[in-house]
């Protein structure tokens, strides 16, 4: 792994490389014509709404349109092949979410991969789970749940998708806390969701996005966020690390590009995005989705997908998670 991961930082850092004037002489050219994002996701999620937002940013400040094109499957391996598979000239996007960073463990035989042949451009936004009861849990805070669970060993489950940021978010927790709850299996987490509510699951970790409805209304018990602060659009909940410390399990997106795009144009692109994390009424729609702008450099992001990477390798190694 150590190879691809050099190759991908060494990308990230290339943008220097090229003389200034060609650099700049380019930029000014791009782009000429439509620009595609391709997103490894049905419409409607939060990817898809987060991926629309900043592609509109983009069309705007770019003066070309950047169109989406949804091509959801294998938990969105099936639309990173095609970004990668591209032409390397700046018009094809991809959307990297935290399920890039754990499919290259999860999945054996990848036809990518995707420290070698993604060069990263930006992150976007980050987004915390929600650890979240259903109101037949006496606990009521994070401490108090996890005397709660080790006193119930394999008796308390929760319910999510094989492999995603809900069963590792778990998982991890597991790791870091010594209780041991049980992961359910579901292909249709709005489901699951429904027998959390009606007291069928014990636990949740998924995003806050679908949960902060139940929880604000109270039907559900929001016990903590796991990203490593609180999260402004919901300051009472405290995060999961102020109790377990180094615990950290977000959900976060941001973009890539082919391999051997130029960097001048990976340039052009990361300041755009900057310019819209930086603005106030644009990260606003972050805040209604429990959202954090996430702005990095192309070498910042690339150092932080190549540590996600490792994260959570190290978690599906321990638990011996496969696809299913």
């Amino acid at each position: 792994m150590s190879l691809p991961r050099r190759r991908f930082l060494h990308l990230a850092a290339g943008i220097a490389a090229l003389p200034a004037v060609a650099r700049i002489a380019r930029a000014q050219a791009y782009p000429t014509r439509p620009v595609r994002l391709i997103l490894g996701y049905a419409p409607g999620g939060s990817p898809d709404i987060v991926a629309r937002l900043i592609g509109q940013w983009l069309s705007e400040r770019l003066g070309q349109p950047v169109v989406i094109e949804n091509r959801p499957g294998a938990a969105s391996n099936i639309g990173t092949e095609a970004a990668v598979r591209a032409p390397a000239d700046g018009y094809t996007l991809l959307y990297v979410t935290t399920a890039n960073a754990i499919n290259a463990t999860l999945y054996d035989k990848l036809n990518f991969n995707l420290m070698r042949d993604i060069a990263p451009v930006a992150g976007v936004i980050r987004v915390p789970n929600l650890i979240s009861t259903n109101l037949s849990i006496p606990a009521k805070t994070i401490p108090e749940f996890i005397s709660y669970a080790k006193a119930k060993p394999g008796k308390l489950n929760f319910g999510g998708p094989p492999g995603g940021t809900v069963l590792l978010s778990a998982l991890l927790f597991n790791v870091m806390t010594g209780v041991m709850l049980v992961h359910v299996p579901y292909t249709n987490q709005t489901q699951a969701i429904s027998d959390l509510l009606a007291g069928q699951m014990h636990v949740s970790f998924d995003p806050m996005p679908a949960m902060m409805p139940y929880a604000t209304a109270g039907k559900l018990r929001a016990l903590g966020v796991t990203t490593a602060m609180r999260s402004p659009t919901l300051p009472e909940v405290p995060a999961v690390g102020e109790f377990v410390p180094g615990y950290e399990a977000s959900s976060w997106h941001g973009l890539g590009v082919p391999r051997n795009t130029p960097a001048d144009i990976i340039e052009t692109l990361n300041k755009e995005v900057a310019a819209a994390l930086a603005d106030p009424p644009f990260t606003a729609r972050f805040a209604q989705m429990g959202g954090v702008p996430m702005p990095m450099s192309p070498a910042e992001f690339g150092q932080f997908i190549a540590d996600e990477t490792e994260k959570w390798r190290k978690v599906i190694r321990a638990a011996n998670i496969k696809p299913e």
